[in-house]
């Protein structure tokens, strides 16, 4: 039985083999029409950010960067379009990414569930999260995972682009 992912937070040793994971996940993505990343984001710069502000979580599988989601507190502006309480803290995450080698190996679940432990130790009880309209396997697995669907939005930082928002609450 393969061995479950290690979650660790992420540190600067760890931005190439970012890099080289958005490289391969980028042409799988924009192949299916979701263009929500491309050459420009995510960058190592937006990496660095994210490891600076201790908020950047990275899964391993033997040894080998299979993962990547950056846990934070921070909404988008256009997140109060969609049907939740957008002056209730939570848990986001974004940036998440599977190495494709990696998929079906549970890195990305393991790297929500992390995500529902950084809302423990902040006493919050609220996940959010959003994805483009186009990524089919994150639709499938955040309902899979206890997230209700909530709404659709558009973000200006992706014109032209819908996203689909995802919302859990822990007991």
């Amino acid at each position: 039985m393969p061995s479950p992912p290690l979650i660790r937070r992420a540190t600067a040793t760890d931005i190439p083999a970012l890099m080289a994971l958005v490289q391969r996940v980028v042409p799988l993505m924009q192949a299916t029409g979701n263009f929500q990343w491309n050459d420009d984001y995510p960058n190592a710069a937006v990496f660095q950010a994210d490891i600076d502000q201790q908020q950047l979580w990275v899964a391993e599988l033997d040894g080998q960067l299979a993962g990547v989601a950056a846990l934070t507190n921070d909404q988008d502006p256009e997140y109060a379009d969609a049907d939740w309480d957008v002056t209730e803290p939570a848990v986001v995450t974004h940036r998440l990414a599977v190495d494709p080698a990696a998929q079906g190996r549970g890195v990305a679940q393991a790297l929500l569930l992390q995500a529902e432990e950084v809302a423990r130790t902040q006493g919050l009880t609220v996940l959010r999260v959003d994805t483009n309209s186009e990524n089919a396997a994150t639709q499938r697995l955040f309902p899979k995972l206890g997230y209700r669907f909530a709404g659709e939005i558009g973000l200006a930082i992706r014109p032209g682009q819908r996203f689909f928002c995802y919302e859990k609450r822990l007991g």
